[in-house]
């Protein structure tokens, strides 16, 4: 069972995103199927620009609020698809495109979604 810090987290990440606009916020409970990550952060941006806000908004407020910093982050040079590793989660920035291909929501069927107003 996750701590409440660990939600707490979790939540400023979904907050962050929905703060610049990102679409489509999805977060998986993948703690029980895998030993990389309790949670993925899930979410679409409409350019490249908005990607690497995005990515940018949530380490800015994971430092800023709780001095949490990633371990990883990775592609922040194409920007279709950044990564951002805090250990206990992973958000997961894609361009529309990049999320379509890649389609993790399909890929962890078996995690459970939790409804981003119950965080």
């Amino acid at each position: 069972m996750p701590n409440n810090d660990t939600r707490a987290y979790v939540k400023a990440m979904v907050q962050a995103l929905d703060s610049k606009r990102g679409e489509d916020i999805q977060v998986l409970k993948v703690g029980d199927l895998t030993s990389i990550a309790e949670y993925f952060v899930i979410c679409t941006a409409n350019s490249t620009t908005q990607v690497k806000t995005l990515a940018d908004e949530v380490e800015f407020r994971l430092k800023t609020d709780y001095n949490v910093v990633p371990h990883h982050v990775e592609g922040h040079d194409s920007a279709s698809w950044i990564l951002i590793d805090y250990g206990f989660a992973l958000v997961h920035v894609f361009l529309e495109t990049a999320r379509e291909f890649y389609s993790l929501e399909k890929l962890w069927k078996d995690a459970t979604a939790i409804p981003t107003e119950e965080l």
